[in-house]
């Protein structure tokens, strides 16, 4: 065979091949036998192998072979992955509906509505029609690469085909394992003495988290996109989904346009009936609005965009029997108690241990050592004990007494002034909150040190190497090498991944401080806000409530944080050990002042610039961009398909401007 006719015959191969894995999982037709399609991929390696020259990315023999090296390196997100809010009633569709038509003008609103998939939310970067980079969602800034896993999804094609192909675009959708898949997976699993996994969206996700490619490639994973962005201007979700369809992207077949509450509601109720008969899990359904000029007219608040909404499914319940109740003692010193049930198995998950969350409310509900009581995983994720079978109750049911010392360290626990639970407020000093602090300061949404676990942080505080933050900056790889099942690889895998989360960014820094109160979107909020750490240790509570969503308990936590030397001293001590983080200013453009003191509303879709461009441009000139018209707005930017905002301008009195005019302002020459 000489090389033109290799060519063709790889060009034909890789389209035939394409044909199938399309037809198999997106259409669910296959339409030959396992056997002639493993003889068509078999004709493929062979004649690449002769002709390594003409393999190419996007031929189905490069989905596996890569790795990530040791560990997985970040990706930051053009576009925040953010969270959605949640309803679980009518009421709350109710004030979600009417707050949004309220703020747009409009009598009705079309929403884009689809299942909402339990699986790990991926972004997926195509370059002119071949697949680029997969990432997790992480902390929704900041992502891992796993291109090399994804891949593997032989659902995903890795060039798309089609007509006019965008030179950019950016597909966000969910990784899940459908429940068939999962069953065999689970017995491939116990028959080779493997790990067995506990349900589908943690075997999806341990697949997209594996070095070697050739494990995620072995697990049945698929993908199903919910959104698109694109180089080319695209004006609804419904269009967006249409536009993936065309693309061979696989999307849900169950996701329609619907309009008003009523509709919602009709919806839900459908994706409830036939939940249970899905072939992949799901956990309720996402509201969007339809129009993508209307859902950049309302934004996004910190931690969730405005524009759309998750209607959770009521959290499956099961009966159980308490065997007994002890307490464990959490990072900031809280003492839980925790019901040991007899193992029940409750939305997909065996559960041993519940959450009774404080005395008063196991007194409230009147809970006993004995009893038989109802379980359910809250939001799908932690197991609690939400009632007792009081007519259930056995002879030998007994009271159980909260402890007056800690179980740990032995110091008398204290029930603050306004607060449901008894704390320990030994610190670092107790090892139980040691322990669970630096294991949050090394988690993902923190300082992100890949391998240092669980295990290994006890490892590391049994042989007394580390009792602070900073004391990880110090291990070496002798002193690692010296405990047990620690190797020359595990411990230089160790110190890369010490190293290299030294950079970070001041929110990720101030989240892994662990302050009691301060989650991952207030940690980002407050960094924002202070834009350096010597900025925000000044603070008094008055100015720490100016912070969005911070509020008096929050900012009391903050100052009593940053009030204790020690702390200041542990913060010190990090960064002389190389902690560090780029400034947030430098992130920005550098600003001028044409714009100064200015503040700017943007609405409509403008002719040349998206509306992120114009915002950024608006702020390198030194103005603001609100999202809603006031009497201090300056300027209302108007583009086509204004909406309610151009009314309330004009009713108040603010100076409207086209885009041109903006440009103008701001002595930028359009881009022709």
């Amino acid at each position: 065979m000489n090389i033109d006719q290799a060519k063709l015959d790889i060009e034909n191969l890789k389209k035939i091949i394409a044909d199938h894995n399309d037809a198999y999982y997106i259409r669910d037709e296959p339409t030959i036998s396992d056997s002639e399609y493993d003889a068509l991929y078999k004709e493929l390696v062979e004649i690449e192998k002769n002709f390594p020259l003409l393999v190419t990315q996007d031929s189905p023999t490069q989905r596996v072979g890569g790795s990530a090296g040791s560990s997985f390196s970040q990706v930051i997100h053009e576009n925040p992955m953010l969270s959605l809010s949640n309803a679980f009633d009518i009421k709350d569709l109710e004030v979600f509906d009417k707050r949004i038509r309220d703020e747009l003008g409009l009598e009705e609103m079309a929403y884009a509505v689809e299942p909402k998939f339990d699986g790990l939310a991926v972004t997926l970067h195509y370059i002119d029609g071949l697949f680029r980079l997969g990432a997790t969602r992480g902390d929704g800034s900041t992502g891992e690469d796993v291109t090399h896993n994804i891949k593997t999804i032989k659902s995903l094609p890795l060039k798309l085909v089609g007509k006019n192909i965008p030179k950019k675009i950016e597909i966000r959708g969910e990784v899940v394992m459908h429940k068939d898949d999962f069953i065999k997976l689970n017995e491939q699993q116990k028959t080779s003495g493997l790990k067995v996994f506990a349900n589908p969206r943690n075997a999806a996700a341990g697949s997209l988290r594996q070095i070697d490619s050739m494990i995620a490639a072995n697990r049945p994973l698929r993908f199903y996109a919910y959104s698109i962005k694109s180089s080319e201007p695209i004006k609804s979700q419904e269009e967006g989904l249409e536009i993936l369809k065309s693309l061979q992207i696989p999307v849900s077949d169950l996701s329609r346009t619907v309009v008003g509450v009523s509709q919602l509601m009709d919806y839900y109720a459908y994706i409830e009936k036939i939940r249970k008969n899905l072939p992949y899990d799901i956990d309720g359904v996402v509201y969007k609005v339809n129009s993508l000029n209307l859902q950049d007219e309302l934004g996004f608040v910190s931690k969730a965009p405005r524009w759309a909404i998750a209607h959770k499914f009521a959290a499956e319940v099961a009966e159980t029997e308490i065997l007994d109740i002890t307490v464990q003692v959490g990072r900031t010193g809280s003492i839980t108690p925790v019901a040991r049930l007899k193992p029940v198995f409750v939305s997909g998950v065996t559960v041993t241990n519940a959450t009774l969350h404080n005395e008063d409310e196991m007194r409230r509900k009147d809970i006993l050592i004995g009893d038989y009581v109802l379980v359910r995983r809250a939001g799908d994720v932690v197991p609690e004990v939400i009632s007792a079978i009081h007519e259930k109750r056995p002879a030998h049911a007994k009271k159980f007494s909260m402890p007056t010392t800690c179980p740990v360290c032995h110091s008398p626990l204290i029930r603050e002034t306004g607060e449901a639970v008894l704390r320990c407020n030994s610190g670092m000093a107790c090892k139980a909150q040691k322990r669970q602090s630096l294991m949050h300061f090394s988690s993902r949404k923190a300082m992100d040190i890949d391998g240092l676990g669980e295990k290994i942080i006890d490892q590391l505080i049994e042989a007394n190497l580390i009792n602070k933050f900073s004391d990880i900056y110090k291990v070496n790889k002798e002193q690692l090498t010296a405990l047990e099942r620690f190797a020359d690889k595990s411990a230089d895998n160790l110190i890369r991944s010490i190293e290299r989360s030294k950079k970070t960014t001041l929110g990720r820094f101030i989240y892994a401080l662990g302050i009691r109160n301060v989650g991952e979107a207030t940690s980002n909020d407050i960094a924002q806000h202070y834009k350096s750490i010597d900025g925000l240790v000044k603070q008094d509570v008055e100015s720490l409530e100016a912070v969005d969503d911070v509020g008096p308990t929050v900012a009391k936590s903050i100052h009593a944080y940053f009030s204790k030397n020690a702390n200041i001293e542990l913060i010190n001590d990090l960064i002389n050990n190389g902690v560090n983080w780029d400034p947030i200013e430098s992130t920005r453009h550098n600003k001028s002042s044409e714009l100064s003191g200015l503040t700017f509303v943007l609405t409509g879709t403008l002719k040349n610039l998206k509306r992120d461009e114009a915002k950024q441009l608006i702020q390198s000139c030194g103005g603001k961009v609100t999202g809603s018209v006031s009497k201090n707005t300056s300027y209302l930017v108007a583009g086509e398909e204004s909406g309610s905002k151009l009314n309330n301008a004009i009713s108040l009195g603010v100076k409207v401007i086209d885009e041109e005019k903006l440009l103008e302002l701001t002595k930028e020459k359009r881009k022709k």
